[in-house]
């Protein structure tokens, strides 16, 4: 807990989301918006010229995913939007 706000931290190079979670992120955000397509992993995969499920490549590389992932329940928030965030934590 940081600044009373509860949070997980998931070394993605580490370990990736489970299904069920990418899932749940995926209905929030919507599937095109779970990967990085300006980031080098999205480049040197060559994922810009073929047709590809984004969760499927997600659960294989998860370095894939478009970071940080922040959620609150059945929300979630992908990507730098600080004010985004900040509506979770007005309750």
């Amino acid at each position: 807990m940081e600044r009373g706000i509860r949070y997980q931290f998931i070394d993605l190079s580490e370990k990736g989301l489970s299904a069920g979670e990418l899932d749940s992120v995926s209905r929030a955000v919507g599937r095109e918006a779970l990967i990085d397509t300006t980031g080098d992993r999205f480049k040197k995969r060559g994922l810009a010229h073929v047709d590809y499920d984004p969760g499927e490549e997600i659960l294989k590389d998860p370095l894939l995913l478009r970071t940080p992932v922040v959620r609150d329940g059945s929300k979630a928030v992908i990507g730098a939007d600080p004010s985004a965030w900040a509506s979770f934590a007005v309750k």
